[in-house]
């Protein structure tokens, strides 16, 4: 697999010096055409280096049980996580459980999550969600795949979120926006939809470590990989990112 600068990188992912590049486009020491074997060779480098660069790694949602983080994370799109821990701090004590969300007015919800924004549909979703947990789950968070994408509001990344981080089961990779640019920026996949990245990063990765794996890339996409302005120079695994712009 290439390990080019995939499309829709950073500026200055892009505009990687000419000094650190060889003749034929690649940075020195990772090849253009990467042989499977070297490349989780390489995959698993950057593992072991995010987990010393984030030694406690974990969703930085704040919840108290799986019914609160499942809401989080549907409020959390489009928003960022601190946003959605202030606003889930007065949400959970006012609505702790899913049939106190299940009967809220659709009105005051939407005041009181306005600002994690895309509000009206996130409201819509959290109470028939709610309401489904209620009438066919008895008000438990179901804790498979299947039952949990056909929740309202809830996709693959939400239903490996709640799976990984609130039952520790292993179900997937998360796949945000920033495992999505981390993934192409680090050569692990040159696809560009979700369940694409997810089945490349799980074959590239043992199944133990799919939990981890997109929680460390999303750590290291908000501390240093950033999209606006990635911090090359400060990276820990930029000796093994073939986007590196050092």
């Amino acid at each position: 697999m290439s390990p080019r600068t995939p499309r829709g990188a950073s500026g200055a992912a892009r505009r990687a010096g000419s000094g650190t590049r060889g003749a034929n486009g690649a940075k020195p020491g990772l090849p253009r055409k990467e042989d499977p074997a070297k490349k989780r060779e390489r995959g698993m480098s950057v593992l072991r280096t995010l987990r010393k660069e984030f030694p406690s790694a974990h969703t930085a949602l704040r919840h108290e049980n799986a019914f609160q983080l499942l809401v989080a994370t549907i409020l959390s799109a489009q928003c960022t996580d601190e946003r959605v821990n202030m606003v889930t701090e007065d949400l959970f004590r006012k609505h702790p459980a899913p049939a106190d969300l299940a009967s809220v007015l659709r009105e005051e919800l939407e005041k009181e999550i306005r600002s994690t924004g895309f509000y009206r549909m996130k409201a819509k979703n959290v109470i028939a969600c709610s309401s489904m947990l209620v009438e066919r789950f008895g008000g438990k968070v179901p804790r498979n795949m299947e039952d949990l994408v056909n929740l309202p509001g809830v996709g693959r990344k939400t239903a490996n979120v709640v799976l990984g981080q609130a039952f520790g089961i292993t179900s997937g990779v998360v796949v945000d926006t920033h495992v999505h640019r981390l993934a192409r920026l680090l050569g692990f996949t040159k696809e560009d939809t979700p369940e694409k990245i997810e089945a490349d990063l799980m074959e590239l990765f043992p199944e133990k470590d799919w939990i981890e794996l997109g929680t460390l890339l999303i750590l290291h996409g908000r501390k240093t990989c950033k999209a606006r302005k990635p911090d090359c120079p400060a990276c820990p695994v930029n000796h093994l990112c073939p986007s590196s712009a050092v």
